[in-house]
Formats: C-alpha cells, structure tokens, sequence
C-alpha cells in the first residue's frame, strides 16, 4: 500500500512533503514489532498515526487501546495500566485486569508517555524489555505479548535532561522515532483542510456551503494555528454553524482567531512603519553613525583644504556655505531654519589667528571630537525632525523612520 492509498483509507489530506515522509515512516515500520515514539504539537494528528501502524501490522485482528497517560490520576495509574489484585488498597473490592492484560496481542497508544510518574516509568521499561509486569498489589508476573506505540507533545529529550523522563525509557521507546508536521509547517494543506471540514459540517448540520475570499484565504494560511488541525476544525465548525452569509472574507475569518493571536502570529509586514521592535532602534542608530561619518568625511575634506591654501580660508568658506553652517549649526545644537536658502557670512573674524570665541572651522573640527555621543546625535535628529515638522510627531517619526511610538519612549529617555 502506498502513500496515496493509505491517506484515501485512513482519511488523511494533505500533500506537503513532510507529511507524506511521516506517512512513509509508519507504513514501512507497521509490519515490524518495534515500539514508535511519535512526536509532534497538540492537535497534529498524533492518534492518526497510531491507527496507521495497527491497521497495517500483523496486529491488526487484535485489540486497539488509546489510553491518555496525562488523564490518569497519578494513584490510580499503575492499577490502569497493570491491573491490581482485591485488597491492594482501599476500594480494591476485586481483581481488576489492566490495558496491558486486556490488549494482549494487539497495540496500545500511549499518548502523552511523558506525563508518567517515574514509578511508572519503570513498569513500562520492564514491558519493554521482557514483556512481563506485576499487578498491583501482587507478587505474581504476568506475561503480556503487546506493541507499543507512545506519543507526546513535549522535547523528550530536554525532559530526559530535567530529570522528569527516564533516559533509559526514552531510547528504549524511540527505536524509530516519528514527526508530525505542525499545520504552519504544511501551509499549503490548510485550505484543503478547511474546505474539508466546511463541507463535512455542511453536510452534519444541512446548511449550504461556505465560499473563502482570497483575503480570507490568505489568513487562513498566514495564522500559525497554535491548536494545529484541531483548532482548524474547531474554526470550521463555529463558521459552519454560525455564519449566515455563505461568502466569508477576511473580516470574518479574524473574529473566530484569537486577537492576542493573531497579533503574534500573522506575517509581519516589512514595511509597515506601525511595528514596535528592534529594527527602529537599529535602523535609527543606523542613520545616526551614517550621518556622522558624512559629516566627518566633508569636515575632513574642508580641512585639507584650508591647510593646502591657508591663506585662502575665506574663499574656502565661501565655496562651503551650507557645510560650514551645517558644521557649526551640529556643535553648537543649533537647527537651521530653512537649509536651502544660503546663509551669509560675516568673513572679516576670520583669519589665520582667529580669537578662541570667534569662529573657525579649526575650532570646529576640535568640539567635534566632544560630541559624537550616540544620545547626543540621536537627540539633534531627533529635535531637527520634530522643528521641521513643528512638533507634529507622526511626521517626524516617517521622516526618521521609526515608529510613533518609538519616537515618543525616545523622547523621554532623552528627556527632550
């Protein structure tokens, strides 16, 4: 049987590659004896599996038990599991036959193997090993012919870690180990999945189809559906049931998904200047260290310039308008009022020795060297932004490209 036929059997849809490799792994482990961990997210389809490698083994005429490991109170466990003996504790009024008794020759399905009480672990190790176990309250061994399949949605492996998992157990049950995809993982199976399921509540609850819109659609792939096909299902059902327009657009679809949710979980658009994370702070910082090093790279290149021709510091100036007063403007944290108009200059102060009050671009390149703080420059853009803007933040913050908010937490820091 191959993997089309076997997903037409058991009701299988989807044709991404790592649930077809899944399908693969149970159908070539089935007619072997070996015990399968498999792993995957709540809601992916675990119990699917298990029925898979029964139905397909040498096993398949024995009996089936799903038993939830993790909806056992821990007391009672090992006498589920093992059976126990009449008096072995209070209320055991008889002898009672555990899953492992009762399904002789056939599979169990443990799912959530690892909420097990350590105690237990070690029972089911023994299992394991040499197929026998005591009940509870007994000093008899009893012998059981059963295959083991054990699921769970937690790392295993960093449980064995924790100390809250048996290492020995844990190698022992993952002879071959089994992955199921999480539904975010096989996107292009949610909407063959949705339409699946709106059909079969159509048909349960006899009311007409449902019809996606392509924005509609598009959430649906885009949601990292946390509950996986369970929660598919879940949604399917209430729209199915609930929805008395049969066209279902996008609008709808985000009332039945969570809002904290959805906020986390659908795709982040780039270039939408509203998202508060680290890229502003980078991208801000980024800007900050570009700026500076033009401005170092022109101070540096007035510089040369006035010591080739020192004599000629005026029609240096003069040919440098805007990057002297822009240079000036910097140091002094002063804001140009309109950068496009040229400044006029008074060139008689300058000369070859020029007083400390006066202004020389000498003396300019000397305070330079005292602020180039990061606070400092991000506070002068940040004061430039919000002038030529007049106070309007929204504007200054698209001129820096941060977000509002952003802008406003820097602003405070900076105390501006």
């Amino acid at each position: 049987m191959d993997v089309q036929e076997i997903k037409q059997r058991f009701g299988i849809i989807g044709n991404s590659p790592l649930l077809n490799r899944a399908i693969d792994i149970a159908r070539q482990v089935s007619p072997t004896d070996i015990s399968v961990l498999v792993t995957g997210e709540s809601g992916s389809g675990k119990e699917a599996f298990s029925h898979i490698i029964h139905n397909l083994s040498a096993r398949k005429h024995g009996p089936f038990i799903a038993v939830n490991c993790g909806a056992i109170p821990e007391g009672t466990v090992d006498s589920e599991l093992f059976g126990h003996v009449k008096g072995s504790f209070t209320n055991a009024v008889d002898d009672r036959k555990g899953y492992f008794e009762v399904v002789n020759g056939g599979t169990i399905f443990l799912d959530e193997v690892a909420e097990l009480p350590f105690g237990t672990q070690a029972r089911l190790l023994r299992i394991l090993e040499s197929g026998e176990y005591l009940r509870v309250g007994s000093s008899k061994v009893q012998k059981t012919d059963v295959r083991i399949v054990a699921a769970t949605n937690v790392d295993v492996f960093e449980a064995v870690q924790n100390g809250r998992f048996r290492e020995d157990l844990y190698y022992r049950l993952n002879t071959v180990p089994l992955r199921i995809p999480s539904l975010r993982e096989r996107k292009e199976d949610i909407y063959l999945l949705f339409r699946k399921f709106i059909a079969d509540f159509s048909e349960k609850y006899r009311s007409p189809s449902l019809q996606l819109t392509e924005d509609a659609r598009q959430i649906l792939e885009n949601y990292s559906w946390p509950g996986n096909v369970r929660q598919l299902r879940n949604v399917a059902e209430q729209i199915a049931v609930l929805e008395k327009n049969r066209e279902v657009n996008g609008q709808t679809i985000m009332q039945y998904i969570p809002v904290e949710a959805t906020m986390s979980n659908l795709p982040m658009r780039i270039n939408d200047r509203s998202k508060e994370s680290d890229f502003s702070e980078r991208d801000i910082l980024y800007k900050v260290l570009f700026d500076m090093k033009k401005d170092l790279t022109d101070l540096k290149k007035l510089v040369v310039e006035i010591i080739q021709n020192p004599e000629g510091v005026n029609s240096v100036v003069q040919m440098n308008p805007q990057l002297v007063t822009k240079l000036y403007s910097d140091v002094h944290h002063h804001t140009i009022e309109d950068q496009e108009s040229t400044p006029s200059f008074n060139l008689q102060p300058i000369n070859t020795n020029p007083a400390p009050s006066q202004y020389h671009p000498l003396h300019v390149a000397e305070e330079i060297e005292e602020s180039l703080s990061l606070n400092d420059q991000e506070a002068d853009l940040i004061k430039k932004a919000l002038k030529k803007h007049k106070g309007k933040r929204k504007y200054a913050a698209e001129e820096l490209g941060i977000s509002e908010r952003t802008l406003y937490r820097k602003i405070k820091e900076l105390n501006l």
